[in-house]
């Protein structure tokens, strides 16, 4: 059967598998060799599913692999300010910043690695008694929501801390960086080969915000504003709360709204606002808005917590479809829209 989706709406795994498919067995397998099991199970399962794509598709897949490695080689051989030259020349300037903030994460990803495969609690045990520049720094590092998890377990007053070092850091060098690895698990095997590495930053700390229970995130913000008004503007400017909604446009409304389980936004909306059950009301169909304000109607006696948690699985939704392309998100009403 023939699959006629555009290459933008593949998955990173399928991608891989069509690049893989178009290698050869031989090469292939030789791939596989540096891969961890789940990842080459996960590959696998794509490769014995995959039905036909057009040449377009494979050929566009293909070219965005090979300016991946190009920019992964010219940065291992160069660095970052060499490999930006070389790649704007090549690509131009829009896409050689696009390429290297993918392999930025990448490299960022070889540090820490064992960080990122640690149950949280244990490493809440490594951490939390380490000084609170040390903890942002390995958060850094940390899956999201391995991140946003410790960080509801600290004590109050270090998780202030903690989120306004991890907001204020920018680069850590690699002699520091493998200092603390060290400390905390006797091995540092680090391929990043950049004078510094982006950790941290305004835009992680948002995502973990995004990612704690609503009780933690108003603490903090509450007393991060307290301590530094712009700081606590600057990542709330980069956060998606339920309530940014109604800054949406309707095609993103109508295809989270889609996607989302349907017990989940009555529950949500039940604790909203007028104006961002209206938002969702207006770009919905006729029949779909009539079923959602019956169950709305029935629901009684929801907790509180209850209305937070189904608000946090619909905006994990939505962060989901705009880091797959399929929405925008202005961030801080400063995006513009070109048509």
């Amino acid at each position: 059967m023939a699959n006629n989706s555009n290459p933008g709406e593949l998955s990173p795994t399928k991608k891989i598998a069509l690049v893989l498919a178009s290698m050869g067995a031989e090469n292939a397998s030789q791939i596989y060799k540096h891969l961890s099991d789940d990842e080459v199970e996960a590959i696998s399962v794509e490769l014995a599913r995959m039905e036909y794509h057009p040449i377009e598709t494979v050929e566009e897949i293909l070219n965005e692999f090979y300016e991946l490695c190009l920019t992964q080689k010219v940065v291992t051989e160069g660095g970052m300010d060499y490999a930006k030259e070389i790649l704007e020349k090549a690509f131009g300037e829009e896409a050689a910043t696009t390429l290297l903030s993918r392999i930025t994460k990448q490299l960022k990803t070889k540090s820490f690695d064992f960080v990122r495969k640690a149950d949280y609690k244990n490493l809440l045990a490594i951490v939390q008694n380490e000084h609170p520049q040390t903890i942002a720094l390995i958060l850094s590092y940390a899956r999201i929501d391995q991140a946003s998890a410790i960080l509801s377990e600290l004590p109050k007053e270090k998780r202030v801390e903690v989120v306004e070092r991890i907001a204020l850091m920018d680069r850590a060098s690699p002699e520091i960086i493998k200092s603390i690895e060290q400390q905390l698990a006797k091995k540092f095997a680090s391929l990043a080969t950049t004078d510094s590495m982006e950790v941290g930053g305004i835009n992680y700390v948002a995502e973990i915000m995004n990612n704690v229970d609503r009780a933690t995130e108003k603490y903090i913000f509450d007393e991060l504003t307290a301590r530094d008004q712009k700081l606590a503007d600057l990542i709330k400017q980069k956060m998606f709360v339920f309530e940014d909604i109604v800054s949406l446009d309707s095609i993103a409304i109508q295809e989270f709204a889609k996607q989302v389980d349907t017990k989940d936004l009555a529950v949500a909306l039940k604790g909203s606002t007028q104006e961002v059950a209206e938002c969702i009301f207006a770009n919905i169909s006729s029949r779909a808005r009539e079923s959602l304000q019956a169950d709305i109607e029935y629901l009684h006696n929801v907790r509180m917590r209850d209305v937070e948690e189904a608000q946090q699985r619909i905006v994990g939704v939505i962060r989901r479809l705009e880091q797959e392309g399929l929405i925008t998100i202005s961030h801080g009403g400063g995006d513009e829209i070109i048509a």
